[in-house]
């Protein structure tokens, strides 16, 4: 083997080995990214649950503002329907009275 063979051959050595390093650099990398991917995946399945329980709450909450809106306005309108009855009451009173006096 001639001295230029030999220094073809560390070449070459050299090439081979700094590409195993770049590839085991690249893998470990990869590796990371792949872990890093995981980790996020996880993260958006804990937020999304997350939303979707806020978006429940969110519900609940209107339902029981309108339930909550709903009592003070049925109180209202009880109150408003007993007098508008003693009132009909009243009319029906006087007009009672009224045709008994016409007899």
């Amino acid at each position: 083997m001639t001295d230029e063979e030999r220094q073809i051959l560390k070449n070459f050595d050299a090439h081979v080995r700094q590409l195993i390093a770049q590839y085991k650099v690249l893998q470990k990398e990869n590796n990371d990214l792949y872990i890093e991917l995981e980790n996020k995946e996880q993260e958006i399945e804990r937020l999304q649950a997350k939303i979707g329980k806020c978006q429940s709450d969110y519900s609940n909450l209107k339902l029981a503002k309108m339930i909550e809106i709903s009592d003070s306005d049925m109180k209202d309108a009880k109150q408003r329907i007993t007098r508008l009855v003693r009132e009909v009451n009243k009319c029906i009173a006087l007009l009672s009275t009224e045709q008994e006096a016409a007899e």
